[in-house]
């Protein structure tokens, strides 16, 4: 039984330069008929699997919201008809500030999303420049005001930091003017250099490069600012206040299954996992022709020892931690991250301290 729905819709006003994931600008694919095969692609995987129970949607990209306000609804009507949301408890959206106006906004909330990720990365117009990013400062304000002012139940706010040319001071401005817009919810991401992004490549000719001691400085910064604003630190990367965490990515981190609909969704359902077709025209197509089959590629089996490796590097990252259960065999080592301060160990779960946040994936690497 699946009870964790992710969406995706590849369209983007304009490619950010740092981000990896499958997106493209409209081109000439048509709109509408992208809606008719993600709706298609949800009525037959709900003939093979279970979605009566579904507790969780997560409408990404891309960019959704930068499909027409006509479009979106269709898709938002369409997945409310397809699906039986009586257990849903969360249903979140990803919006850019260039795509949000007020009537869109109420249509959003009308449809039953109850949670918008605004992804505003700076409020800094030099560091947004070199983000690629479309918005300037003033529209991401007002677009988050409009969204405030249609009563979503969590409003999350993107910024990114260790972005080429931000400085602490920058950091720390984007920081306190966020906790002054009072978002319900943080996610602060360090700049990643992800392999077929032009970031990536300016790397690799040397025109940017990475600091490991820059980064923990700009980390330690955000959780001072976040923690000292009210917002709980409950995983590395993001801050919630209280009731505001995010159910959806809990069960990401959790090991729950989840599918995938659209070109390019991955899906991890009963040890299986899978990559749809990242071809959105080639997506449309074979939906058009339900051969459901045909757009699903990077099939792979999903065993223990994978499973476990991921539910460490995974849970590990959150407040909660990890059970001391799943690390049997890693005692030893587990006694050793102790003794570094790196870990605490309570109520049979070990969680990462402070210090251990600054080298998260290096402590995941040890206890494998």
């Amino acid at each position: 039984m699946v009870k964790h729905l992710y969406i995706h819709v590849p369209f983007c006003h304009r490619i950010c330069p740092y981000c990896s994931f499958y997106k493209h600008t409209f081109g000439n694919i048509n709109q509408s008929e992208l809606v008719d095969a993600l709706l298609n692609e949800i009525s037959i995987r709900a003939q093979k699997f279970e979605l009566n129970n579904i507790e969780t949607i997560y409408l990404g990209g891309g960019t959704p919201t930068a499909l027409s306000s006509k479009n979106l609804e269709a898709l938002l009507t369409g997945i409310n008809e397809k699906i039986n949301l009586s257990d849903l408890t969360e249903w979140v959206i990803e919006a850019n500030p260039r795509t949000i106006n007020l009537n869109k906004a109420k249509m959003i909330r009308k449809s039953g999303v109850t949670r918008v990720s605004l992804g505003i990365q700076s409020w800094d117009p030099s560091t947004l420049m070199t983000l690629g990013r479309d918005h300037d400062p003033d529209e991401a304000e007002e677009s988050f005001e409009i969204l405030r002012s249609c009563n979503f139940k969590s409003l999350n706010i993107d910024l990114m930091f260790s972005v080429p040319g931000q400085s602490l001071e920058t950091w720390a401005n984007d920081l306190h003017k966020t906790t002054k817009m009072r978002p319900d919810h943080i996610s602060a991401y360090n700049l990643n250099y992800e392999e077929d992004t032009e970031y990536f490549e300016k790397l690799k000719r040397g025109d940017f490069s990475e600091n490991p001691e820059q980064d923990e400085e700009f980390f330690k910064l955000a959780m001072k600012v976040l923690r000292g604003s009210g917002f709980e630190h409950y995983e590395i990367s993001n801050y919630a206040q209280p009731g505001h965490q995010s159910g959806h990515n809990k069960a990401y981190w959790s090991g729950a299954d989840y599918l995938g609909i659209g070109p390019g969704a991955f899906s991890t359902v009963h040890g299986k996992r899978w990559r749809n077709v990242a071809d959105t025209n080639k997506y449309i197509k074979l939906l058009a022709l339900k051969e459901i089959n045909e757009i699903e590629t990077e099939r792979e089996a999903i065993d223990s020892s994978s499973f476990r490796t991921e539910r460490i590097a995974l849970e590990l990252r959150t407040s909660r931690g990890i059970s001391l259960d799943v690390l049997e065999e890693t005692k030893t080592r587990v006694h050793d991250l102790e003794t570094e301060g790196l870990i605490s160990i309570h109520e049979n779960r070990i969680r990462l301290t402070d210090k251990g946040k600054l080298a998260a994936d290096s402590v995941a690497a040890h206890l494998l």
